[in-house]
C-alpha cells in the first residue's frame, strides 16, 4: 500500500478526528479511505445518470409493465424452488 501525507489545518483534523472515533473507525486513514471510496461510487453513479440522461427513451413503466415484471418475478422465483434440494428435515 502507498502512503500519502496531507496537511490540515487544526479545525478539519479536529474533525476527522472526532469522525474516527464516533463513526466506528480504527484510523484517520480508515475514514479517509472510506471517504475517497464513497467519492468513485458517486463519480461512477454520476457516469451512469448521465449515460441515461443521454440514452434513447424506452417503453414506457406503466402498469403493464410492472405487472410482466411480477410475471417474470414470480416465474423464477418457483423455478428456483424446485431446482432446490430438501435438506434432511424435508426443507427447500
Amino acid at each position: 500500500m502507498s502512503t500519502m501525507n496531507i496537511s490540515l489545518p487544526e479545525t478539519l483534523k479536529s474533525f476527522v478526528d472526532e469522525q474516527v472515533s464516533t463513526r466506528g473507525y480504527g484510523t484517520s486513514s480508515e475514514y479517509v479511505r472510506d471517504l475517497i471510496r464513497k467519492d468513485q461510487d458517486r463519480e461512477k453513479l454520476r457516469a451512469l445518470l448521465l449515460e441515461g440522461a443521454n440514452s434513447e427513451p424506452g417503453p414506457p413503466a406503466d402498469k403493464a409493465y410492472f405487472d410482466s415484471l411480477r410475471a417474470r418475478i414470480g416465474a423464477a422465483g418457483k423455478s428456483d424452488k424446485k431446482s432446490k434440494s430438501p435438506d434432511r428435515h424435508g426443507r427447500a
